[in-house]
């Protein structure tokens, strides 16, 4: 007797993505699916695409979406939500869309607590506009707007969006995990989980961030992006959860 051990989410729509080659954003698009599948909450799910690489995020997923302007998907999100909170709401993000213009929605809607799941996805660059300086780009990094690397004199240093959530006064669930190695796929894929889980449960706003690769801006290969990750953006992004909310005594994921 065969076992299904490995199977297409049916979340996922069977269709090729307009991502780069070695790009993360397909693997953290399946994880949501797989989790969305596995809570049994496709029906009632919807996503808030942002602008920026997942601009067309609402191709690729079974669920109801909606599109919302630059770094605005969390004041959308808070609408539906508010509108229907029997439904399950969640924004996908890239850095540019939420540390930059959206920094103002994310960080008021963590604020007031709204129930919504928000996905962070930091490559520390823009990557559709064509490669420029993000909030989230590397000390030294070079981009299309810091040819000679970022200077923290000048440029300030990269924002931990993370961290800066966790100290907020609200209960919320706040984490980062990583794209880098298969290791660390699996434990962002338990962040999901718990991040969608609590919306389901009506207990907090949850923020899951992930760091993931831009092999074309970075003008890398897809295994050098990865070991890249490692090397320089895990020491500045600690992984790891940052806050959960009372009452949830489960033990800390290993950073």
């Amino acid at each position: 007797m065969t076992e299904l051990v490995f199977k297409y989410p049916e979340a996922l729509t069977q269709v090729n993505t307009h991502y780069c080659p070695g790009c993360t954003h397909g693997t953290i698009h399946r994880l949501v699916a797989e989790v969305i599948d596995e809570l049994g909450i496709r029906d009632r799910t919807v996503g808030i695409s942002p602008v920026g690489c997942a601009v067309l995020a609402y191709n690729y997923f079974e669920t109801d979406f909606q599109q919302a302007s630059h770094g605005r998907a969390p004041a959308v999100a808070t609408g539906a939500k508010r509108a229907r909170p029997d439904l399950i709401v969640f924004t996908y993000q890239g850095d540019g869309d939420l540390a930059s213009i959206g920094m103002g929605e994310i960080i008021h809607a963590a604020n007031r607590g709204e129930m919504i799941t928000v996905v962070f996805v930091n490559n520390a660059i823009y990557g559709m506009t064509g490669g420029q300086m993000a909030p989230t780009t590397m000390p030294n990094q070079r981009t299309t707007t810091s040819p000679d690397g970022r200077d923290v004199a000048l440029a300030g240093y990269p924002i931990r969006i993370a961290e800066l959530i966790s100290t907020l006064k609200t209960p919320a669930f706040v984490a980062r995990g990583s794209m880098h190695s298969p290791l660390q796929v699996v434990r962002s894929k338990e962040l999901l989980r718990r991040a969608f889980n609590y919306q389901v449960q009506g207990t907090c706003f949850s923020l899951v961030e992930l760091l993931s690769t831009c092999p074309t801006n970075w003008g890398l290969p897809p295994d050098k992006a990865c070991r890249w990750v490692e090397t320089n953006m895990v020491p500045y992004y600690p992984l790891g959860i940052f806050k959960t909310p009372e009452g949830d005594d489960r033990a800390p994921m290993p950073r």
